[in-house]
């Protein structure tokens, strides 16, 4: 395959990857000239509602709403669609690294929307997060995608990334399909299933087989969690 063709799929995935593809070729000096001169956030922000109806395929009108920013809130757009609120986009200066404390601020008004997705950008960078807010739990945001429109990566690369963000990908959820992914093979996912009953038994089954040593299931979970999950992770 090369480099500027679209992997094969229905129609309405090949015309959104074109579109984004059009558009990260439209976008690509303007961008850059706004990291030149250092623009600032309400220019960055013009750019971004570009991108969004040109590469993206959002109806400035009907699919984004500002209301939450003019009501003072930590949220620059709301995207709608079908008249339907899915996530909200806050928005940095072209130049500022996006961060934790960005992310706190559209998450919780996210959670207080009862919406599961954000987005943040500085127009170079976009990140998309799933939040979870269960009754009684505390918060969970993980980072689902990141892309990079200026970086080294292949435009491929790039919109095989955003075309989650494209409004006919967030119509038929292809989003919610990556975060499912990520979350069966996330680090708590995998420690979960490593410390499960069954994996236990079969753990010990092997080591008595290979050490005639009988280990209980609890000396083995200690020792899975403590000595080599943990280090892992940290």
């Amino acid at each position: 395959m090369t480099e500027s063709a679209v992997s094969a799929g229905p129609k309405w995935e090949s015309d959104a990857k074109e579109c984004i593809r059009a558009g990260l070729r439209r976008f690509k000096k303007p961008l850059t000239d706004l990291v030149q001169r250092d623009a600032n956030e309400g220019d960055t922000r013009l750019l971004v509602t570009d991108f969004l109806c040109d590469a993206l395929g959002f109806d400035k009108y009907e699919d984004l709403t500002t209301e939450f920013a003019v009501k003072g809130e930590f949220a620059d757009y709301g995207i709608r669609i079908d008249k339907q609120l899915v996530a909200f986009i806050e928005v940095k200066r072209v130049t500022q690294g996006l961060n934790a404390r960005h992310l706190r601020q559209v998450e919780t008004y996210a959670v207080k929307e009862g919406l599961e997705w954000v987005i943040l950008t500085n127009g170079q960078a976009w990140q998309v997060y799933h939040v979870a807010a269960a009754t009684g739990q505390q918060v969970s945001t993980q980072l689902v995608l990141e892309v990079d429109l200026l970086d080294d990566s292949t435009p491929t690369s790039k919109i095989e990334k955003l075309f989650h963000l494209h409004r006919a990908a967030l119509k038929h959820h292809t989003i919610d399909e990556v975060w499912i992914r990520r979350a069966a093979t996330s680090p708590t996912a995998l420690t979960a299933a490593i410390l499960s009953d069954k994996v236990i038994e079969a753990i010990r089954s092997e080591v008595r087989r290979n050490t005639k040593v009988n280990a209980t299931p609890d000396a083995l979970r200690t020792v899975i969690r403590d000595e080599i999950v943990r280090p892992g992770l940290a």
